[in-house]
């Protein structure tokens, strides 16, 4: 599945996860419907953080059962995370998602996919959406050579990943758990 028209990078350091998203909405391959999209949101009592990519209203219907997954195990993020992955391989209406979500708390970082993945990167960096691959890029290289802490980390990549990617704007929404 190629996902466009997004953004979303999280970020694990030391002191807890920064995830960031753009605001753009695209329609097509050629038309930004809106630029102050907020597709970063707290769940659970504010302990989660979830970002998405792809079609808004897959995502709104994936956010919502995956804060019943959380309710239902009681905020632990890889329980929920694996059974919202095993009900949407297996539903035949969700399989029809077209989305993909990046959740986070203060310990962990996971990548959910409609094909089951439940993802926690060895790094602490995920990138997802169609510039998510020039945000992480930019993420790891930071990462590598400065000191800086996860939220500055991600608001540069951000930037770096609006300079190349067409489908990216500069409006970000930052949330940040820390530890």
């Amino acid at each position: 599945m190629e996902l466009r028209g997004t953004t979303i990078l999280a970020v694990k350091d030391d002191h807890g996860v920064a995830m960031a998203g753009d605001g753009q909405v695209t329609f097509g391959q050629n038309i930004a419907l809106k630029h102050t999209a907020r597709k970063v949101r707290r769940l659970y009592k504010d302990r989660i953080l979830a970002g998405f990519a792809g079609a808004t209203a897959d995502a709104f219907t994936l956010f919502e059962r995956f804060e019943a997954k959380l309710e239902q195990f009681g905020g632990n993020i890889t329980r929920a995370s694996v059974e919202l992955a095993k009900e949407w391989r297996m539903d035949k209406y969700l399989r029809r998602l077209e989305a993909m979500l990046v959740v986070a708390d203060a310990q962990t970082v996971l990548i959910l996919s409609g094909t089951g993945d439940v993802i926690e990167p060895d790094d602490g960096l995920v990138g997802i959406g169609s510039g998510g691959p020039f945000a992480l890029a930019a993420a790891r290289a930071l990462r590598r050579e400065t000191a800086l802490s996860a939220e500055e980390v991600a608001r540069k990549a951000m930037a770096i990943a609006a300079e190349m990617c067409v489908y990216t704007n500069e409006h970000v929404t930052l949330e940040k758990i820390e530890k």
